[in-house]
């Protein structure tokens, strides 16, 4: 196992402390892309995501402090660095704090179509 240093996905004491630096990880099952050092983006799988990282399933190793860019739904590319990883799974540690809640909206979430539409047009 490779571990640098405190990874971003530790608990601590002041995790659900209510501030934004603090709210603890949503864990969650959604596709992304992930780039590294600006390659070619590989599709991986979040499994958690806070407001300062999240932890993915790569389909091979990476650098570990490496430079990485994670395209995540509602979000978009984020910058960050690899904080750790072990056996198929690494940390990402964000050099900006998102707002997880975003990945979590459904993307174009459109209106009901009835609404959209009008109740009139699926009269007969």
């Amino acid at each position: 196992m490779e571990h640098l240093g405190k990874s971003v996905f530790e608990p601590d004491a002041s995790v659900n402390a209510g501030t934004p630096a603090t709210r603890g990880r949503d864990s969650l099952f959604l596709m992304a892309q992930l780039r590294v050092s600006g390659g070619t983006p590989v599709e991986v799988r979040v499994r958690n995501l806070s407001p300062g990282g999240l932890m993915v399933e790569l389909p091979y190793p990476v650098t570990p402090e490496g430079a990485v860019e994670v395209e995540v739904r509602g979000l978009g590319w984020i910058a960050g660095r690899i904080a750790w990883q072990i056996e198929g799974r690494a940390g990402v540690a964000f050099d900006r704090e998102i707002d997880p809640q975003r990945a979590r909206k459904a993307s174009g979430a459109a209106e009901p179509t009835v609404k959209r539409f009008g109740a009139a047009a699926f009269k007969r």
